[in-house]
This record gives structure tokens, sequence and C-alpha cells, in this order.
């Protein structure tokens, strides 16, 4: 009892300062109703302490039951992910240091009777020791968490404006894209709740790595241990923003901080207004593809501050954070994304014309090879991310797309086709620079149609047909279409591969015998991770989550498996005994063949001075004329 007297004194004198009216002007501006702190005294334990400081401003009536909510979902991350389930220890006070009653409404509001109190609190703590980009983590190395996943907000007030003070180990550092509160030490300022849940916090003895742009300061904190070079770090994250402004032309915040989190196993990005959180693997800087990796990672979430964070589709903010916010358009928000991600990473000089070609084309033939592309739009795939994008299963390569892929497709084809129907007037470039004056400025959300129209716009012509067929539908996708109004072909095993995917005819060399199932060594056999719907497994019996133990009564691993079947020949018979249940059971299975020879993007023999030309204004990011 005397930790919480000793407890209830603090609160009442702390919440009396810091209410109190200032008697300096120049801290007005800085003054706020809702306060918040954030403690970690044992951080070992994974549990951080809130402290949440409420008054009811004069001008509003003063209720007697006010309901806390804890958001289910964190924006950029579209799976409900039920936070309130890490909340435990709550309680609600009173200025003097008294109980308030309280009663759990639902699964994530609690229900405070305040007695007409003006001024109140309450307490809780928040288990964190789930590490991603979109959750919380605290242990004896570091915290990092998302607002959305960690604080409440009084029902009726995510206008409100709000404070958070950090209270860190000793030797703690704390980053985040919040501005600092004049004259409060480790005190940060958030204008509404939506801005306070899209500043992420980083508080550990994290290293930081500072550049400019345009004279804007941007940092790199660092948390965890690599084989990066730090000097080559900064010079390629700063060629990367420096890409990415000169396409927009202007830079809308004041800082920018990326968060790295270096882990064994790790990678994912989450972005927000005015910083971004990153994760990625400690060692993979030494691999031949590890910096293109973390240079793609970086400016997808870079990009994402002009698109998605301030050019919002339809139902992106203002946010309703207990469900689901429904919109068609993640495969632009997320897709297009995608597409300028890694464009912008060649355009920073970062990577080679043919490094870039070659992701592409590898990109392409992964979609290629996703059966549910003829099942799900890319329009419905973003309509139905909050129930398939984050669950996956053995069936979603049949069933469903990503709209990350066909959006980043989608992105290639209209910058293109706008290209050629504009005469190299206008690009997705102008398409996106349109978006951010004419909605953003003027504080407007786009809609599926908007798009369209911008997209028209810039085309100068109907796009109908285009968005019917491969946004709103399904068909597929006409590459070398597309591609040759750049010099450019897309070909497997030197054929051209046709404009709606298939291949163009013609004998095919380097054939190999084809299952069609995706497998991986697990333990004494190999288990099946799913099978594609069309090929000789689907077809003939094969299931996901079989068990393979022989190859016509062989025993065999995946390598083994693998080579054997390669080596067979159209129509041949392998006999597979798999555990089915606990069922010993054979297949009898006829095989297909399947060219064995990746995608490639080759230059068309020979490409004219206009496809030269449009492809020097589309890998170099020249600016259209305009």
């Amino acid at each position: 009892m005397r930790t919480n007297r000793f407890a209830a004194i603090i609160f009442s004198t702390v919440i009396v300062a810091l209410l109190a009216p200032s008697s300096s002007p120049a801290q007005a501006p800085n003054s706020s109703d809702i306060l918040f702190t954030v403690s970690m005294p044992r951080p070992w334990t994974h549990l951080l302490e809130v402290e949440m400081r409420l008054q009811i401003p004069a001008n509003l009536n003063v209720p007697n039951e006010t309901d806390l909510i804890m958001p289910v979902w964190t924006p950029g991350s579209y799976l409900i992910r039920e936070f309130e389930r890490n909340v435990q220890d709550f309680k609600a006070f009173s200025i003097s240091g008294h109980g308030l009653d309280w009663i759990k409404v639902n699964k994530n509001t609690w229900r405070v009777n305040t007695n007409g109190a003006r001024i109140w609190g309450a307490k809780y703590r928040v288990y964190a020791n789930e590490f991603s980009v979109r959750t919380n983590e605290m242990n004896s190395d570091h915290a990092f968490w998302n607002n959305a996943a960690l604080l409440m907000y009084p029902n009726g007030r995510l206008n409100a404006a709000s404070t958070l003070r950090v209270i860190a180990p000793s030797g703690w550092k704390i980053a985040t894209g919040l501005p600092p509160l004049a004259g409060q030490p480790n005190t940060f300022r958030a204008e509404n709740f939506d801005i306070l849940y899209d500043s992420p916090f980083e508080v550990s003895d994290f290293k930081e790595i500072k550049f400019a742009v345009r004279d804007v300061p941007h940092r790199i904190v660092i948390d965890g241990e690599g084989n990066y070079d730090p000097d080559r770090m900064k010079a390629d994250v700063q060629k990367i923003v420096e890409a990415e402004t000169g396409m927009f032309g202007v830079i809308p915040y004041h800082d920018y901080t990326f968060i790295l989190h270096l882990r064994a196993n790790g990678g994912g990005g989450l972005e927000h207004l005015n910083s971004t959180s990153l994760g990625f693997s400690r060692f993979r800087f030494g691999t031949e593809r590890g910096w293109p990796s973390f240079y793609g990672l970086v400016a997808h979430e870079f990009f994402h501050l002009w698109n998605v964070k301030r050019i919002r589709p339809d139902a992106l903010g203002p946010f309703d954070y207990t469900k689901e916010n429904y919109t068609r358009l993640l495969w632009v928000a997320e897709g297009i994304t995608s597409y300028y991600g890694d464009l912008m990473v060649r355009r920073a000089g970062l990577i080679s014309d043919k490094e870039y070609l070659d992701g592409l084309a590898r990109k392409i033939q992964n979609f290629q090879n996703t059966p549910g592309r003829l099942q799900m739009s890319a329009e419905d795939a973003s309509f139905n991310t909050w129930i398939k994008e984050y669950r996956p299963d053995e069936n979603s390569v049949n069933s469903q797309i990503s709209y990350y892929d066909k959006g980043e497709l989608l992105g290639l084809l209209l910058d293109l086709e706008i290209r050629r129907r504009s005469n190299d007037t206008k690009s997705l470039d102008d398409v996106m620079r349109y978006l951010y004056h004419e909605f953003y400025e003027k504080n407007r959300n786009y809609t599926p149609a908007d798009f369209q129209k911008a997209c028209e716009l810039m085309a100068g012509g109907s796009f109908e047909d285009l968005f019917a067929r491969y946004v709103r539908g399904r068909d597929e996708l006409p590459y070398n279409q597309v591609l040759a109004g750049i010099g450019l072909s897309l070909e497997q095993a030197g054929q051209e591969v046709g404009g709606l995917g298939g291949l163009a005819p013609g004998p095919l060399p380097s054939r190999k015998g084809f299952l069609g199932a995706d497998l991986e060594d697990s333990g004494d056999f190999i288990n099946v991770k799913d099978v594609r719907a069309g090929t000789p497994a689907y077809e003939q019996g094969l299931n996901a989550k079989d068990k393979i133990v022989a190859l016509d009564g062989a025993r065999v691993n995946k390598e083994t498996l693998e080579t054997l079947i390669a080596a067979k020949r159209q129509g041949e018979t392998v006999h597979l005994t798999v555990f089915r249940n606990d069922d010993l059971r054979t297949l009898d299975i006829k095989l297909a063949t399947t060219t064995d020879a990746p995608y490639k993007i080759v230059q068309l023999p020979p490409a004219t001075e206009e496809q030269k030309r449009r492809y020097g204004g589309w890998i170099n990011g020249v600016r259209s004329i305009n």
C-alpha cells in the first residue's frame, strides 16, 4: 500500500504541474490535454509501462464515463492484429490518486467511470516480445514500439493533440519522427492521434548515420550489429533519397528517420509520415545480392512517404482503428511503390541496367508461375488483403495473387503505355506528381476512378480496356507488346514469351521432367508445401502436407528427388510413396516437362531511335516534356 500511496502522490503532483497554464507564451503551442509516459523499469520482463493522463478541455462537457480504446491494427499492415491482447494490469485514477471504477465493454475498450472529473488518468502494462516492424519488442538490449500497438485513445478524440514522455534506462537514446517538446527532455508532441500512431520509437544504445538532402536532415538509426559499411550505407541511401525527391521535386517533411534493425533473420519495412522502420539480415551485406536487396527495401519504404502517406487511397485516412478499412487500391499503394522502389535504385545509379532488367524478368517469371493470377484480379487482391495477404496457406498459390506482385507489373505496363501514347511527353511519374498536387495538397483522397482518370489524362486517351482487362480483370499481361515500345523483349531459352504469357510456338531446348509441387526436406521425409493447379502433381492426386518417403521404391531427399524427376521425359510415370495422415500409400504420376531456363529481358535487334529515346527516358528518369 505504501507503493500505491506514493504513486498516487507522484501522479497528482506531476499531472497538476504538467496541466498548469504555462507562464511563457512560447510554450503555448506545445500544450496538450492528453499526456503519455512510457517507461521500461525492467526491460528483460518485456513489459512496457504506460501512464495516460487526461484533462477535459474547458469548452467540452465533462462526461461521467470515458471509453479508452486500443487500436486493433496499424496503418500500412492490413490485418487485424488484436494489439489489446498484450494489455495487462489496467487501472484508472482520479487526480487525488483514488482508484476509479472501470469495466471492459468489448475486446479493445476500457470504460472508465470518471464521476465527472475533468482531470484523471490510467495506467497499464503492455507485453512487448514480438519483433516485427508492425509490433513491439523490448528486452535487455532495446525497446521498439509502434504507438498504435501501445497507446489507447479516448473515444471521440482522435483529433486531440498529445505529448509522449519516455523514461529510458541509463545509456539508452531515443529515436522517433515526432518533434521534441520544447524545454522538456525526452518528451515529444503529436498534433493528433493519426500522427502519434504513425511515429514508431526505437530506444537503445543505437548507432546513428546522418546526412542532408537539400539542407533537410536525415538519419539512419541502427539497432544491432552487422557486416555493413557505414560510409557506403550513408552515401547510397542518400542517393536513393535524392533520386526520389528529385522525381517529385518536393520534400514534404522537416526531417526523416530510418530505423534499421539488424537481426540474424529479419526483413520487411513499414512506412510512416517522416520515418520508416526496416528489418534486414545482419550479415547479408556480404552476399552478392545483399546490398541491392537493402537498397530495394529502403527505396520502397521511402517512396511511401509520397505514395500512401500523402497520396492516400480512398479509405486510408482518416483511419478507423477498430476495424478493417477496405480499399481496392493497394495494388497502387503497394504494387506501384514496389515498381518505383527497384526502378529508383537503378535511377540512383546503384545497380546496372542489366541487374534491374534481370530482376524484373525474375518477378515476371514468378508471377507467371502462380496459378492464382487467373483467379484473382489486382483490385480483388487489394480488397481481400484483410483475410488473405497476411494469412497464406498451401492453396494460396492457386487461388490468389499478391497486390505487390501484380501491382508492380501493372506499374511497368502503365508507365510504358503512357510514354508510348503521349509520344514521351508524359509518364507514370507525371501521374504520381499529379496525384500529389491535385489530391494531397488539396486534402483529398483518390478513388479507383480518380487513378484511372489521372492515367488517361497523361496518356491523352481512354484506358478503359486496359483497366477492365488487367486491373479489374484477370487477363494475362501483354509483356512483349509493352516492352517492344522501349526496344526490349521477354524471352525464355531464346524464344519470345508470348503477349498473353504463353511461350511462342516452336521447339524449346533444355526441357526437364516436371512434377509441379513445392517441396522441403523435413527430417526423414520430404514435405509437400503446396501443389500448383494444372500440374501433374495437382491433377493426379499429390496433396499439400503429404510426406514423400520414396521415388520408384528408393528412399530420396529433396535434392535427389528433384534431380531424378528433372531427368525424366514427357509422359513418363513415377511412383511416389507418401505418408498422408500417417497412412502409407503410393501414387502413380505421369510427368509433364517444362523449360529449364529463366526468363530474360533482352534488346530487340535492331532498336529504333524512338525506342532508344523512350528507353533512356524511362530507365534514367528523365523528366517528361511538359
